[in-house]
């Protein structure tokens, strides 16, 4: 292979790689602004200046090829005195407002101007001032005075998200970004220019200043919005969450996520108002104590009416680990009970980007664990008539939202559901346990290319502190203050599903007991050839691709 050396580094590249990207994989780090390694190259910014020797000028190392035998400065004396220039310009109309700008912390602006600005100006006249909050769409708010115009928000909008509503207007210091008249910067997609803006021009709308980067504690995670699982991190404060960010994956999400994965898929799980604690039973004056006692009533019940038709409602929004003991708790309850689940199908939401038709996370995951045994429906109206037909008494409901029509509830005996909110079936239900969310758990999933991968608790809940400290997220250490905080926080009292089910079936025969959602996990792959001699190790970060 051709070699290039960079700041005497031997370095072999692919023929049609740029200085830049040579650099970048070989960990030399080059400043950049416009240069994105998922876009086309602009050139604006200038900051990425290199010298190549025998070259009579400095060359921008995002649009100068390597060839083979080319020796580049990335740090000596010359390059980093054109920084400094490079610097001067930008900041000379750039406003000083880094104490309130959403991007502190995460500015590359920032981050330059400590490390190649002079540390004063020489600029003395008056600031050119432009507009502030500017809502360019209903995500998307601009600061056009914080611009540096370096176009990756243009070119990620024409080029990845194969819509071309922004654009450059005016030239010199008044040049500035605007959409069509009569246009919103509307996309599927459009909160990823705010993840690629380098300063603090574009801002989240949903997340401007509620907290600093410095404040927040992140945890890996997989986006719940849909069957692609992009992977994600997810952003809390004061056990709260507060954001959600695409995480790289290039075989899932690239650097991406779609704009309602980011806004719509953590809310429900701050919800105080809604959220459920413990067990509600509607059926006996006592007041339920306890998950022994909720437990306890459910299996004297079924004890008590062997003979009813049981069903069972299965959740794509549930993890392996809850869908695999759901089924080890109807094997010891109920052997002979229907097993159903709804299918969440939109095709008119699905793109050739990322997003897909199932707006479940988990459906091929849930297809694993139950087989055949399984009966999936397209609407809830038809598994309503399923449920009346069979004569069903007994309804268990996982991690679902369905409605029950009148006739199904004039039918029912017994409603039991497992929910992490309030919603139209726990108001009818005769017990209801409260189950942990996905941001409060560990736990795997799979994705429509049957891809495996993890989730991990980024909220933390009273269940078994030891369980999250020895899954991996939740060491102490990685935690950090998020942990003091969260002992003077009033920690909601709720289960992972796996975990209620193997109390549960605890009650009935005396099984193996699961400390961890790894546990669960492990007895999976003895279970199942898909998952044979595979552990949370290796599913790692990133997944792992199933056969």
């Amino acid at each position: 292979m051709p070699k290039i050396i960079i700041d005497g580094k031997e370095c072999e590249f692919k023929q049609g790689q740029t200085v830049i990207e040579v650099a970048r994989e070989n960990g030399i780090s080059v400043p950049h602004f416009c240069w994105h390694p998922k876009l086309s190259v602009s050139g604006n910014c200038r900051i990425c200046l290199v010298e190549v020797e025998k070259n009579p000028k400095l060359v921008i190392s995002c649009a100068t090829l390597a060839a083979d035998g080319m020796v580049v400065h990335t740090k000596n004396e010359k390059v980093v005195k054109a920084r400094n220039s490079v610097m001067e310009m930008i900041l000379i109309n750039h406003p000083l407002d880094c104490p309130i700008c959403d991007e502190a912390g995460e500015c590359k602006l920032q981050d330059y101007a400590f490390k190649y600005s002079v540390g004063e100006s020489r600029f003395t006249e008056e600031k050119n001032h432009k507009k502030k909050r500017v809502q360019l769409g209903p995500y998307v708010i601009f600061d056009q005075e914080r611009c540096i115009s370096c176009s990756r928000c243009i070119r990620f909008s024409d080029e990845i998200a194969k819509s071309p509503q922004l654009t450059f207007v005016q030239r010199g210091d008044r040049v500035t970004i605007e959409t069509p008249p009569g246009v919103s910067f509307d996309n599927p997609y459009t909160l990823n220019t705010v993840d690629i803006c380098p300063v603090g021009a574009l801002t989240n709308a949903d997340f401007r200043f509620k907290a600093r980067v410095w404040d927040m504690s992140k945890t890996n995670s997989i986006c719940q919005g849909c069957a692609r699982g992009c992977n994600i991190e997810i952003w809390t404060r004061n056990n709260e969450i507060l954001r959600l960010t695409p995480r790289k994956n290039e075989d899932v999400n690239s650097y991406w996520m779609c704009d309602f994965g980011r806004i719509n898929t953590f809310k429900f799980v701050n919800d105080k108002n809604t959220r459920l604690a413990k067990v509600v039973n509607k059926t006996v004056e006592n007041k339920i104590q306890s998950w022994e006692d909720g437990i306890k009533v459910l299996v004297d019940k079924i004890k008590q009416n062997k003979n009813h038709n049981i069903a069972f409602i299965a959740s794509p929004f549930a993890t392996l680990e809850d869908n695999y003991m759901m089924k080890k708790m109807i094997a010891s309850l109920a052997p002979n009970a229907k097993v159903y689940a709804m299918k969440y199908l939109k095709p008119e939401l699905e793109d050739d980007i990322l997003i897909r038709a199932d707006r479940t996370p988990n459906s091929t995951g849930l297809n694993i664990i139950f087989g055949n045994n399984i009966e999936y429906f397209d609407n809830p109206t038809a598994l309503n008539d399923k449920l009346v037909n069979e004569n069903i008494k007994f309804l268990f409901v996982a991690d679902e939202h369905i409605d029950l029509t009148e006739n199904l509830r004039n039918k029912l005996e017994y409603l039991v559901v497992f929910a992490s909110n309030k919603n139209k079936l726990t108001e009818l239900a005769d017990l209801v346990f409260s189950i942990s969310t996905y941001a409060e758990k560990n736990g795997t999933i799979v994705n429509f290319t049957k891809r495996l991968q993890r989730i991990k608790p980024a909220v933390k809940t009273n269940f078994n502190e030891r369980s999250i400290m020895d899954e991996g997220v939740g060491r102490l250490e990685k935690f950090g203050t998020q942990w003091d905080k969260w002992g003077k926080a009033e920690l909601l009292d709720c289960l992972p599903a796996w975990k209620i089910y193997e109390k549960i079936i605890s009650l009935v025969d005396k099984s193996k007991a699961y400390e961890t959602a790894e546990d669960v996990f492990e007895e999976m792959t003895s279970s199942y050839a898909i998952f044979k001699d595979l552990d949370y190790d290796k599913i790692g970060e990133l997944g792992i691709q199933l056969q």
